[in-house]
């Protein structure tokens, strides 16, 4: 089984890939360490700080490769980012998409503007994020809305975090 995890920025993907390790023994994937290793080994002329278009563009063929790998080998394996397209499933046959599963993770703008102190605070619960610039209730807001709307748009699997994170429970 592959498991796909998607969603804005600071919404727990790494956290639930990395509970899901522990409790499935699944390994996983963060396309942030990919694309990282990408760029800092001159792979690409592309930077942290561009297009999220563009960075999906270049490292979702990679990915998407990689998963196809994962199922012909009949091995588990957990993918986490925010570089996966709503229409990924466009790019894999039928014998494929038995094998996968796709999950967006979205908070309410009720859970953001309610927790934002926390959210900010288990940023770096699993990576050590070394500039959080980024993180400003509004940002935070426009991106978890433009994820809601997509993923409702692609009618695509979402876990909406309305009134308490419980990572767990989404396992």
């Amino acid at each position: 089984m592959v498991i796909l995890i998607t969603g804005a920025s600071h919404t727990g993907k790494t956290l639930l890939a990395q509970r899901m390790l522990e409790k499935y023994k699944y390994p996983y994937l963060s396309i942030d360490h990919l694309k990282m290793g990408l760029m800092r080994s001159g792979h690409t002329d592309l930077t942290p700080t561009s297009d999220d278009g563009d960075i999906t563009e270049y490292l979702w063929p990679i990915v998407r490769e990689m998963v196809k790998t994962a199922v012909e080998n009949g091995q588990n394996l957990i993918v986490e980012g925010c570089y996966i397209p709503f229409a990924w499933s466009d790019d894999f046959e039928d014998n494929y998409l038995d094998h996968i599963r796709f999950y967006c993770l979205v908070m309410s703008e009720k859970y953001i503007r309610t927790h934002f102190a926390d959210i900010r605070r288990f940023s770096n619960i699993i990576e050590n994020r070394l500039d959080d610039g980024w993180c400003t209730l509004d940002n935070v807001l426009n991106d978890n809305a433009q994820y809601l709307t997509l993923a409702q748009s692609y009618n695509v699997n979402y876990i909406l975090i309305d009134d308490e994170y419980d990572v767990d429970a989404c396992l």
